[in-house]
């Protein structure tokens, strides 16, 4: 007859799970215990990282150290009631988190396939605007911009002109699409298109992402190779600069800043 074995010894099944429901419980413990504490470094190089990107598409960054004094001296961010155009105090640009609120039902509405161009699903009632400032007032207005590609949502600013229609630059600061072909929205080359190009023609959205030979203030060359990834980019930058989008509001601005001087 075989001799049973002890539960202290080391090949019995119940210290066997034991040791084991021990070892998962303290790998919890401590993985919590760092997420925890490294969650202000987290939210720290997010804020900073964020800065970094709508100071680039301003053409305002010079170094990683200089990026937080910049941003405080020259950037003054704003809410947009997206519903009305107009800015507002509904919410606190500081905290507000546009990404959040687009999976409140009360902070959000959700949109239908024909009026979602851009594959957003949910808009968001209220979305933060960067005001650049200048010596003579506000130089630049920064808009956030998102919408699908190939493979991902692609986020972003579009600098602007206080006219609301002449572009400074375009930016994505998060994306999945596919290095070397829609991963190409980053290339400072393809980037460099966009500087000088214009959103309207009167009150008619003209700005277009076009495939090849793209010419005069309105077109801008599509990524070779990756044609849906700038078909995304283009349905993006139209939606957000259309009537839906934050057409009422730069149109409002620059009545705005033009009846003041």
């Amino acid at each position: 007859m075989a001799e049973e074995k002890s539960i202290f010894s080391n090949d019995h099944p119940f210290k066997i799970v034991f040791m084991a429901v021990v070892l998962c419980l303290v790998g919890s413990v401590l993985v919590s215990a760092a997420a925890i504490g490294l969650r202000p470094q987290q939210e720290a190089n997010a804020r900073l990282s964020k800065q970094t990107n709508i100071l680039q598409v301003a053409g305002l960054y010079q170094s990683p150290s200089t990026v937080g004094s910049i941003y405080n001296e020259r950037i003054e961010p704003r809410i947009v009631d997206l519903r009305t155009g107009q800015f507002s105090d509904a919410v606190d640009p500081a905290t507000y988190d546009e990404v959040v609120a687009t999976r409140d039902p009360a902070m959000s509405d959700a949109l239908t396939k024909d009026k979602d161009p851009a594959q957003i699903k949910r808009k968001a009632h209220y979305a933060t605007v960067y005001l650049v400032k200048g010596d003579a007032g506000y130089e630049t207005v920064i808009i956030p911009v998102h919408g699908y590609g190939l493979w991902s949502t692609l986020y972003g600013f579009i600098a602007l002109k206080p006219d609301g229609n002449e572009i400074v630059g375009l930016q994505f600061y998060q994306h999945a699409e596919t290095p070397g072909l829609g991963g190409e929205v980053d290339n400072p080359s393809w980037r460099a298109q966009w500087p000088g190009k214009k959103l309207y023609d009167g009150d008619a959205l003209k700005i277009e992402v076009v495939k090849t030979g793209a010419s005069g203030d309105y077109k801008v060359d599509g990524l070779a190779g990756a044609t849906l990834t700038s078909a995304g980019v283009n349905n993006l930058v139209r939606y957000w600069a259309g009537q839906d989008g934050f057409g009422p509001f730069l149109k409002n601005l620059a009545e705005e800043l033009a009846a003041n001087g």
